[in-house]
């Protein structure tokens, strides 16, 4: 399966976790809180369409707003933009440039926003019609768990999803990562982000330790985001 697949499914799997978070107790379990909530996410699915189609941008500014509330966008764009974005980095930095690199992140998120929203939106709508079955795991560690979806459509054979879930402070379980079959969305971003940061690197002819250099690589790689699939 491409990846682009899995970013189509993931609209579905995201958009059972926003509802998850609106509408869950602390108290509940993560297997019990997607469990709970699968139902009332398919009767959204089925009206999908016609909102797509009827007003596209409503539509998208509605998910928007309901992804705004449980999406971590900041955290999620630090972790694509990886050692770019790291400790290590940022302290190597002077501090006009640790300043703009703070400045950086915070337009990638917006650009992450943006794109995360789109797909996700486009992913519901191609999976309006899906069956889904969560399995219940055997173990689940304090503070994370991993529960397993498979997702059906048509005839086809069921997508192996796996949620990779942390509590918050609150208690509330959070969707910290996903993985489709063997698509690890985090890590396709994040080898998505270096390898564009290769090119642009090599391209400018940066030299070891050259953060002036580094800093324009980032800046074309956040402008450039989403431009290639």
């Amino acid at each position: 399966m491409k990846w682009q697949q899995a970013l189509k499914l993931c609209g579905l799997v995201l958009g059972l976790m926003w509802h998850t978070n609106v509408s869950a107790q602390p108290q509940q379990s993560a297997y019990d809180v997607v469990v709970a909530t699968t139902d009332s996410v398919m009767q959204v699915l089925k009206s999908a369409d016609q909102k797509e189609q009827s007003d596209p941008d409503q539509y998208y500014a509605d998910l928007k707003q309901v992804m705004d509330q449980v999406v971590d966008y900041r955290g999620f764009a630090r972790g694509v933009m990886g050692p770019f974005a790291g400790r290590s980095y940022y302290q190597s930095l002077s501090e006009e440039g640790q300043q703009r690199l703070r400045q950086q992140l915070q337009e990638f998120t917006a650009v992450m926003r943006d794109n995360l929203v789109e797909t996700y939106a486009k992913g519901l709508i191609a999976f309006a019609n899906a069956t889904i079955e969560v399995v219940e795991p055997e173990q689940v560690s304090e503070g994370r768990a991993m529960i397993e979806q498979r997702i059906s459509r048509d005839n086809d054979q069921p997508y192996r999803v796996l949620y990779q879930m942390g509590q918050s402070r609150e208690g509330q379980w959070q969707l910290r990562n996903v993985i489709i079959e063997d698509v690890n969305l985090g890590e396709i971003y994040r080898s998505q982000f270096e390898s564009a940061a290769k090119r642009a690197a090599k391209a400018a002819g940066c030299g070891d330790g050259d953060s002036a250099c580094l800093e324009s690589v980032i800046d074309t790689v956040i402008s450039t985001w989403g431009a290639e699939e």
